[in-house]
């Protein structure tokens, strides 16, 4: 048999219906189906499945975005047309086998046995050589011995000339033909298993059932029945989220444009969620205790699932896929990030909101969304300065030549520390405008020996957060730098510490020098504080607004002096700022060492940095109680054994067409006086060494000629 890209020829029809059948049918048709299935797989492992279409927005722009949807390769394993492919592939391969496998079973049934004898000396494999005995006798022993080495073998008699001939024809390896079928019906197998276990029959619940897709939200109870699927539906994959304590039966199938409830014949109750971490933070394992309730006879099957080991119940698998927050509730305390605002507590739960006053004083109406709780955050600390940093910044280079290069490398400063818990939460605006907030619960240090709280903000999911520090005080909280802060915003006690940084900066006997100083002190702290710059001028304040002062008023050439000056007179008047506060308070007035100097340096640039914090208040992390949840897939899938079926016929016909030899071997018998003349010949599908050892070893022991026959 031999192997074409044609495929099956009818003569029925007319010329269209032919020409369709014979391209449907044809090996290169079926080529090109696996080369689109091979891009479109890639696609779908690159290019992140079943996200938010805002997700993709942000990522790649409206214009990939429509692409995106408009082809549905952010679901490409659903899509209509990808289906519709692996429909073609498995019509177009059984065809291939209907025309293909009765050729081949005709020709595991011919031997082949009437070949002339003068073509033997065409073979590239062949040898003759003299026997001793009639050719009867000879073609008997010949035939026995191969039969008994695994070959089947076939024997004709035949008239000549010179008397009474035999043909021994013999045949091994067969089973290589049998692997083209077996992988041929290895990619049928797959293909039907991969429609089966797909959005197919979903999709067909759509189309025939009257079954529409739910694209709105709310609470799973409230969904009317027209977007729920049967409990006796044959096939899907979903996911289940259940949060420690609870229970739930109910699946939810991701479709392009929204989901489908798949009703479940039990309920999974989460009786403990287990998580531990490396020492990175990424988590190690992840485990549930859970309890199976059936719906129908009420028994409760506890059972453990882990990441690769599933539970499986009434032909669904329960696979753990994620862990989530379950609703955890917190307590926030609301901190004034302007001058007149006041303290206040609030508590919610993620995932739900709270309204409130903007800066709590009645003013315009806010939103606040609980987003996310994290109780462990491990980052990296090493090297992080700046008066805004983003901790969780990725510097993919760094590690990379971290690992590459010279042997003596090592990525021993890397400094990993937990920094404790954080909250993430979003500020929406009566517009529906909303900011996203990433603040720390605890003061971290990031490697200055200032401890401080880092406040990160976003505007959209896109983007990464840029954190305000506030230093930490003694006692560990932010009241000193607030008192400093709404101190600066104060007039009268800003003139004050002006008067007492110039009294205790200038020498008593020389007053006009108080004076003069007290009048840049003055000017420098209404600059910093962002008042008394002019119509034109920047009304942000802070070290930027400094700076533009100086363009504005110093030339070039003294601008280096005049800067390091104002800014002494400004970390003085500051000081003294804090001092008063201090005194104010009822607290310690602080010491001129270095902790103090480092506290006051952080405290200057978090100042000048807060006049562009977006909000009128921060929320701190007060408080929180926990609450896990895990998510599970849970899958009903069919196709999966007729997968694995196809896949053991896929090794076994790849491995059978690979190292299983087809040979075909011939030995003619003719009478030459009182003995016999052999001549020998053996065809292979592949010319290999295997072959001319084999065809050595043949000739030998069955016709007894040497290395010196073989032509």
């Amino acid at each position: 048999m031999t192997t074409t890209t044609h495929g099956l020829r009818i003569r029925s029809g007319s010329h269209a219906w032919r020409a369709a059948v014979e391209l449907l049918s044809s090996m290169r048709f079926a080529i090109a189906l696996l080369t689109i299935i091979c891009i479109a797989s890639i696609i779908g492992t690159v290019l992140k499945q079943h996200e938010p279409a805002n997700n993709y927005v942000n990522q790649f722009g409206p214009f990939w975005a429509l692409l995106f949807e408009k082809f549905s390769l952010s679901a490409v394993y659903s899509a209509w047309w990808f289906l519709l492919i692996l429909a073609f592939l498995v019509i177009s391969t059984t065809l291939c086998i209907a025309r293909s496998t009765p050729k081949i079973l005709a020709d595991l049934k011919v031997y082949k046995e009437s070949i002339r004898a003068q073509s033997l000396n065409a073979f590239h494999h062949k040898a003759s050589s003299t026997v001793a005995g009639s050719p009867e006798a000879a073609a008997a022993r010949v035939g026995q011995a191969l039969a008994k080495a695994g070959w089947k073998v076939k024997l004709q008699r035949r008239e000549t000339p010179a008397g009474e001939g035999w043909m021994v024809a013999a045949k091994a390896g067969a089973a290589n033909k049998f692997g083209y079928i077996a992988a041929h019906s290895a990619i049928v197998l797959v293909c039907i298993g991969g429609l089966l276990d797909g959005d197919l029959v979903v999709r067909a619940q759509t189309w025939f059932n009257g079954k529409t897709i739910y694209k709105g939200g709310g609470m799973i109870a409230d969904v009317a029945p027209e977007h729920r699927l049967s409990m006796r539906n044959p096939t899907f994959r979903g996911n289940l989220m259940v949060a420690e304590g609870t229970q739930s039966s109910t699946a939810i199938l991701s479709q392009s444009d929204g989901v489908l409830l798949q009703e479940l014949p039990f309920a999974v109750e989460l009786k403990k969620f287990i998580v531990e971490y490396y020492s990175t933070g990424m988590p190690k394992l992840f485990a549930s205790e859970i309890v199976i309730h059936d719906r129908e006879t009420g028994a409760q099957t506890p059972a453990r699932v882990e990441v690769n080991h599933p539970a499986s119940y009434k032909g669904i698998e329960i696979y753990q896929s994620s862990f989530d927050d379950g609703g955890s509730s917190v307590q926030l305390k609301a901190v004034p990030m302007v001058p007149g605002g006041q303290p206040f507590e609030v508590e919610g739960v993620i995932g739900g909101s709270t309204e409130l006053a903007k800066g709590g004083d009645g003013g315009e109406k806010m939103t606040l969304e609980y987003q996310a709780l994290r109780v462990i955050n491990v980052e990296n600390l090493t090297g992080q300065t700046g008066s805004a940093v983003d901790v969780r910044k990725v510097d993919l280079r760094g590690a990379i030549d971290a690992r590459l290069g010279a042997g003596n490398k090592t990525v021993t400063h890397r400094e990993l520390r937990n920094v404790g818990p954080s909250i993430t939460y979003r500020l929406r605006d009566a517009a529906g405008q909303a900011r996203e907030y990433h603040n720390y619960m605890l003061p971290v240090d990031t490697g200055d020996g200032v401890p401080a709280f880092l406040l990160g903000v976003r505007e959209t999911p896109a983007e990464s957060f840029r954190y305000l520090r506030v230093p930490a005080d003694e006692a560990g909280s932010m009241d000193t730098f607030l008192r400093l802060r709404a101190d600066l915003m104060d007039p009268a006690k800003r003139d004050a510490a002006v008067r007492r940084y110039a009294a205790h900066a200038v020498d008593p006997k020389r007053p006009e020098l108080a004076d003069q100083l007290a009048a840049s002190a003055a000017k420098a702290l209404a600059l910093f504080a962002g008042e008394g710059q002019g119509a034109a001028a920047t009304p942000r304040g802070g070290l930027q607004a400094i700076a533009d002062f100086m363009e504005t008023n110093v030339p070039e050439a003294e601008r280096g002096r005049a800067g390091e000056v104002l800014v002494r007179i400004l970390n003085g008047v500051l000081f003294e700022l804090v001092q008063m506060g201090q005194e104010r308070a009822g607290a310690q007035p602080l010491d001129n060492g270095e902790k103090t100097q480092g506290f006051m340096t952080q405290a200057v640039l978090s100042l000048s940095d807060a006049a562009l914090y977006p909000a009128p208040m921060v929320f701190q992390l007060a408080n929180f109680t926990q609450v896990q949840a895990s998510v599970f897939q849970v899958a009903r899938a069919p196709g999966r054994n007729i997968v694995y079926l196809g896949c053991l016929l896929l090794i076994l016909g790849i491995f059978a067409m690979l190292y299983v030899r087809e040979r075909r071997l011939w030995v003619w018998m003719a009478p030459k006086g009182d003995a016999t003349e052999a001549t020998m010949a053996l065809s292979s599908n592949r010319k290999t060494l295997d072959v001319d050892r084999e065809f050595d070893l043949l000739k030998s022991r069955l016709i007894g000629a040497g290395t010196g026959a073989k032509e």
